[in-house]
């Protein structure tokens, strides 16, 4: 959250972010608010330092034996007392709703981020492994149709369990997103990250501190509640990504400066109801209600944050550089950016088996696997996450970034059409060949029930 400091002070920027974030949230409010706060801070300290005048006198007049003084000063004493009562019960009144409109207020963009209004105007700074990319049959089969064909995704049997927006994995299906966890988590170690294994309900406090809610409570999976009631402290809520838990591990403590910067990296399978509500994405597994996710998380100095950005960048890519697939690297405008975020850049896999619109030249489509993100001291104020330079000094609040180390079913994804042969078998990447047990080539499962046999074999 911003600052009221910050929010009094440059009332212009938040404006700005205001319009280019697309955020609507009365300012104005939040402005007269705090003003009014404000002043009735200083007419209680006027208050209790006239009551504290007036009442050092009674004893003075009582001693005197001016008995018709003292009573005076005794009443003028109420009536202060009372008065400071009435402005006190205000000022907290309006100090509710200030914290409660403070959040929300959207984190201002960097001033390098890119200008604009949509997602057609981020900025792409750079694209990986097209030069030397494999030879790929002369008509990629998408994941979807080839999943079902191999019987290693279920999605008919997904939804019948649980809905739409779910689906099975099966065979080698289930053995390469395994495989693609444990291969994950060992390339962050290898990067300095201390694991965490988070649990999955989350309550209230902790959606608000990484900036979850109150914007975004309807996309949540409210546990033994509907969405559209009121939500309290103890809640529970099933976590939409690692990044939730994690941060609000140190939810209102204060590290020390020998701590950062803390590295921590979490699988953990996520939960989104806004997945596949838009008309797109409905088939496959690019978009869904439940997925697995490896997440980096870290905490640092703000003089550190920058640079941390940029190598939490890199070690988010090293996943696609060791598995061989092409990638570009997007920076998000100002119109793209999301509510928490100072900056942003995402890293798209390319996935050759769907020809999209807004796929590039040599056709398929880019699939966003990690949002790379610098949130500078908006969460961390959200929070309570502070730090303390020197052990004499006075604490402060601290960065938060995080990206996605990857999401799992969407280099599933780019893996069955990028690796796909002509016979449609998939080789295996070789650096995942380790985790399943040496296997080279995904040629399938065995098809269980009637849906195994041909028509004539149904109807016979």
């Amino acid at each position: 959250m911003l600052s009221r400091q910050f929010v009094r002070e440059h009332p212009d920027d938040v404006r700005d972010a205001l319009e280019k974030k697309g955020v609507d949230a009365d300012l104005d409010r939040i402005l007269a608010v705090d003003e009014e706060w404000r002043e009735l801070k200083a007419r209680g300290d006027d208050l209790r330092h006239e009551r504290n005048e007036v009442s050092s006198k009674i004893g003075e007049l009582k001693q005197e034996g001016d008995e018709d003084a003292a009573q005076e000063a005794i009443e003028r004493s109420q009536e202060l007392k009372d008065e400071l009562a009435d402005v006190e019960a205000r000022a907290d009144e309006l100090e509710e709703e200030l914290e409660e409109r403070l959040l929300t207020l959207p984190m201002v963009p960097d001033d390098e981020v890119p200008v604009g209004e949509t997602e057609d105007e981020n900025v792409e700074r750079r694209r990986e492994g097209f030069d030397d990319r494999r030879d790929l049959p002369e008509a990629v089969v998408p994941h979807y149709d080839l999943g079902e064909e191999l019987d290693i995704l279920d999605f008919e049997r997904g939804a019948k369990v649980s809905g739409g927006g779910f689906y099975f994995a099966k065979g080698a299906g289930a053995r390469l997103e395994h495989a693609l966890v444990q291969f994950m988590l060992d390339v962050h170690r290898e990067q300095g990250y201390e694991d965490v294994f988070p649990p999955i309900p989350v309550n209230s406090k902790s959606m608000e501190g990484t900036g979850q809610f109150p914007k975004f409570v309807e996309d949540a999976y409210r546990i033994g509640g509907e969405n559209d009631a009121e939500y309290v402290d103890d809640d529970l809520w099933l976590l939409p990504t690692a990044e939730v838990p994690v941060t609000n591990m140190y939810r209102d403590e204060i590290l020390l400066d020998d701590d950062l910067p803390v590295k921590h990296q979490a699988y953990s399978p996520n939960f989104r109801r806004e997945a596949g509500e838009h008309g797109t994405e409905t088939r496959g597994i690019v978009r869904v209600h439940q997925f697995n996710k490896v997440e980096l998380v870290n905490f640092v100095r703000p003089e550190d944050s920058e640079e941390r950005f940029h190598g939490l960048l890199d070690e988010a890519e090293e996943v696609l550089r060791r598995l061989e697939l092409p990638y570009r690297i997007l920076e998000m405008c100002t119109g793209d950016l999301g509510f928490t975020q100072a900056k942003k850049y995402d890293i798209e896999v390319w996935a050759p088996g769907d020809d999209m619109d807004d796929g590039p030249e040599e056709g398929g489509r880019w699939l966003e696997v990690s949002s790379v993100s610098n949130f500078e001291d908006f969460q961390a104020r959200r929070a309570g996450i502070q730090y303390r330079p020197e052990r004499h000094e006075s604490s402060e609040y601290l960065h938060t970034l995080n990206g996605s180390g990857v999401a799992v079913p969407r280099v599933l994804v780019a893996i069955l059409e990028y690796y796909q042969n002509d016979d449609g078998t998939v080789d295996v990447p070789e650096a995942l060949q380790p985790y399943m047990n040496g296997q080279e080539v995904i040629e399938g499962s065995q098809k269980v029930g009637e849906s195994a046999l041909g028509d004539g074999e149904r109807e016979a």
